[in-house]
């Protein structure tokens, strides 16, 4: 088969990791439930969600250190569920980065494969090689309190990596270190995990880290897997109206539809008529459903002079309540009073070439109709 470019298709990539109606419950929790996926050699998953959701259970079921109580876990097409930890070929990164202070950081590195019998002839040039690869090259020799954060990060990295695991477990390692060296860290990891084709599997809930680092993303809440997609998706396309508000920064407007024409969807907020994109897919939106209608702050046009807007879809009056100054964007909060005085979000992503405006000052807002991703409310 052909792509309409004419082009083949690519072939499927093998799976290395399969998760087929996981479940896991403590008692009456239920931690993680009816979780199903799969993870392609070479892939970088990132698994997003905040405390609670069920992310790091997940992590652990795969990594052997409990069992599900319900599915399967397979690795390279073999179950695995009834494999202890120390038997599955996985590497793994911890926050907490359990390096041993007693030993350099070559001596660190080289533990895994001394704890595997590997031939000891050959353990110093495979360490020097994992050292370079982490860019510590000539630093085995320190001990690990003469390292900083990040060298420490690298270290643990190289010795995740250094006996060629099937599988990279990455378990928040990025949260204790500070935002720059955070955000140059995410990096690495993408420049490693890209250069060893390692299959990696992270958990964050660092959205961010999982735009970045990732081939793919899952978007965990209350033990439910929301959605799995290409970062880009995820973000432009939410699947549900949890994914919309925990990825990215989303003003929700509320109300109840009033018309529904192929994918556009009329709804009436706050005595005012707003129109968006049908989301997601679950049933379909219909007449008097209750909805809410979702608008990330960067979709969002502001202006002093209303002519400024005219090409937009919809357009309202509003007065500045706060500005955030954020280096690269100033953060507005907006009170809208033609949607009943509710507080909208806008970031302003040029600020050194448009006006800046101060809390009191009144401005005009719009955005189109195609930048408001429409959910069905639960009942």
């Amino acid at each position: 088969m052909s792509t309409p470019s004419g082009l083949p298709e690519p072939s499927p990539l093998a799976v290395a990791v399969s998760v087929k109606n996981v479940g896991m419950r403590f008692g009456d929790f239920d931690a993680v439930r009816d979780a199903s996926f799969d993870v392609a050699k070479g892939k970088f998953l990132t698994i997003l969600g905040p405390s609670g959701s069920g992310k790091t259970t997940l992590l652990r079921l795969i990594a052997g250190f409990a069992e599900p109580t319900s599915g399967e876990i397979f690795i390279n097409d073999q179950p695995v569920n009834a494999v202890p930890a120390h038997k599955r070929a996985i590497g793994m990164v911890f926050q907490r980065l359990a390096l041993f202070p007693h030993m350099t950081a070559a001596q660190n590195v080289a533990f895994p494969l001394k704890m595997r019998r590997s031939d000891a002839r050959t353990i110093p040039e495979r360490v020097e090689r994992y050292l370079e690869l982490v860019k510590l090259g000539g630093y085995g020799g320190r001990r690990i309190h003469e390292l900083s954060g990040g060298q420490q990060q690298r270290v643990a990295i190289a010795r995740a990596l250094v006996f060629e695991p099937d599988l990279l477990l990455l378990d928040e390692p990025l949260a204790a270190l500070d935002v720059k060296l955070r955000e140059e860290m995410q990096l690495e990891f993408r420049r490693i995990q890209r250069e060893l084709g390692v299959t990696t599997i992270n958990v964050t809930h660092d959205q961010r880290e999982a735009l970045v680092v990732s081939d793919e993303v899952i978007v965990m809440n209350d033990g439910v897997i929301q959605q799995k997609a290409r970062p880009v998706c995820a973000y432009r396309a939410p699947e549900n109206a949890f994914v919309a508000n925990f990825i990215g920064v989303t003003n929700f407007l509320h109300g109840t539809v009033s018309g529904v024409d192929g994918e556009e969807i009329s709804f009436r907020s706050a005595g005012r008529d707003l129109k968006g994109i049908a989301a997601g897919t679950a049933p379909r939106i219909k007449a008097r459903d209750e909805c809410s209608g979702a608008v990330r702050a960067e979709q969002i046009r502001i202006a002093a002079a209303p002519d400024t807007l005219q090409g937009l879809d919809l357009r309202f009056e509003g007065g500045i309540v706060d500005a955030i100054f954020e280096g690269e964007r100033i953060a507005y909060e907006v009170a809208v009073p033609e949607l009943g005085g509710v507080f909208l979000r806008v970031f302003d992503h040029d600020p050194a070439s448009h006006t800046e405006y101060r809390p009191g000052d009144k401005v005009r807002l719009g955005w189109n109709v195609k930048d408001m991703h429409v959910f069905a409310r639960s009942p």
